[in-house]
């Protein structure tokens, strides 16, 4: 039995032949139609026409459009930076092939715009009437999403597009606060042992511009989002930024260019391999330039240490915890100021590494220490559910009975 293609194609091929022949008012036809047909080598003008009105039909029975699919926002759903849209037909279509699933991010609210920045991005060859995206990085405020649906020969009208809400916690490193001898990009930082000229000649070019068009020409061509460095999480602006001697001495330390003020919050960092000694963290924004991580009263850190003598402690106002877990190759960080809960996490399995609770008093700021290697940040990520889950059950202060726990001045 010829599939529904084959006999499409079939009949739009004798259906051109068929046309060829009217048009010349040639009853002459010995093509491979006349063989499925007849035995005769030659058809009238009004067996031609008749066969070519009944082709017609057949080929507009074959590619009937599909009706647009409704989807179904009740349905939807947005959580641990995927994405599930669920959508359906208006009436049942047994003739549907697949389906085409197209997105694109946005910070407008509601129906998409005509004239959006971004361009649609496309998932084909969908079978069943729902699609999880996954392992997306929430840069922007919402995500458009639109449907159609395709029969063997052609895809029908889009669906009537839906706005999802997708908020993430977006920062990045921020390298005007960074030691001289840490090399600082906005998702990675680095060890550099010859002081970080040329980075300090990047920061001075930056700075010299001075232009705040300039820098948010920027900042919109990179995430199309406000600026962290210019907003904090609860939309106040944050503090203007120091410059390159924010931190000396031993204190190699770098800061995130976003505030947190209020809400629940996530962010992860993997470390290089090699790398020796790194930190990572919360901390006021008042930390001393030759303060380090976990060793005043106004920071909150997990310190793993790689030389001579290996070590993996929580710290905060000198004092140090040894855990015993194993050093997990991404550590996932939990802020909810709030509740006042920092918490780390093993990023991949969610296992809890520490909590430290205490009372904010001061908005706090992402922290990290590194020396004689590297760090890779990622934001743009809400909070887990198995992480939201483990909280709202009181299982995020399990860990507490034994942890440092500071009130926080």
């Amino acid at each position: 039995m010829w599939s529904m293609r084959k006999t499409l194609n079939t009949a739009l091929l004798w259906r051109k032949e068929l046309f060829n022949c009217l048009i010349k008012e040639d009853t002459v036809y010995t093509s491979s139609l006349t063989g499925c047909l007849s035995n005769r080598s030659r058809l009238t003008l009004q067996e031609l026409l008749l066969l070519y009105r009944i082709l017609c039909k057949v080929i507009i029975y074959i590619i009937i459009v599909p009706r647009a699919p409704e989807i179904d926002p009740a349905e939807c759903l947005v959580a641990d930076n995927c994405a599930t849209v669920v959508w359906r037909l208006p009436e049942e279509d047994n003739k549907i092939d697949h389906y085409i699933l197209e997105y694109r991010k946005t910070n407008y609210e509601g129906p998409p715009r005509v004239k959006e920045e971004r361009n649609w991005d496309i998932i084909d060859n969908i079978k069943g009437t729902e699609y999880t995206l996954s392992g997306l990085k929430f840069e922007t405020k919402y995500m458009n999403f639109r449907v159609r649906a395709c029969n063997k020969a052609v895809a029908g009208d889009y669906s009537e597009p839906i706005t999802l809400e997708t908020k993430g916690f977006n920062f990045s490193f921020d390298g005007s606060t960074s030691h001289q001898n840490l090399k600082v990009d906005d998702f990675s930082v680095e060890w550099d042992s010859s002081g970080g000229k040329g980075q300090e000649s990047k920061v001075k070019g930056k700075e010299n511009k001075g232009s705040g068009q300039v820098s948010l020409m920027k900042n919109n061509m990179r995430s199309g989002t406000p600026s962290p460095k210019r907003t904090s999480i609860s939309g106040r602006p944050a503090s203007a930024r120091s410059n390159r001697d924010r931190f000396t001495g031993e204190s190699y330390t770098v800061l995130g260019d976003a505030v947190i003020e209020g809400g629940q919050h996530y962010w992860e960092v993997k470390s290089q391999k090699d790398c020796k000694s790194y930190s990572i963290g919360v901390s006021y924004r008042n930390l001393g330039k030759f303060d380090q991580l976990g060793k005043t009263i106004t920071s909150w850190c997990i310190h793993i240490n790689n030389w001579l003598q290996a070590s993996f402690a929580a710290k905060h106002n000198n004092k140090a915890k040894a855990m015993d877990a194993q050093v997990p190759d991404k550590i996932g960080v939990y802020c909810d100021y709030d509740g006042g809960h920092i918490s780390f996490y093993n990023a991949d399995t969610k296992q809890l590494l520490h909590t430290f609770k205490t009372k904010f008093t001061q908005p706090v700021i992402p922290a990290f220490m590194v020396w004689c290697g590297g760090l890779k940040l990622y934001t743009g990520l809400q909070v887990p559910s198995a992480i939201k889950s483990f909280q709202k059950g009181d299982g995020g202060l399990g860990g507490s009975a034994n942890s440092l726990i500071g009130l926080a001045q």
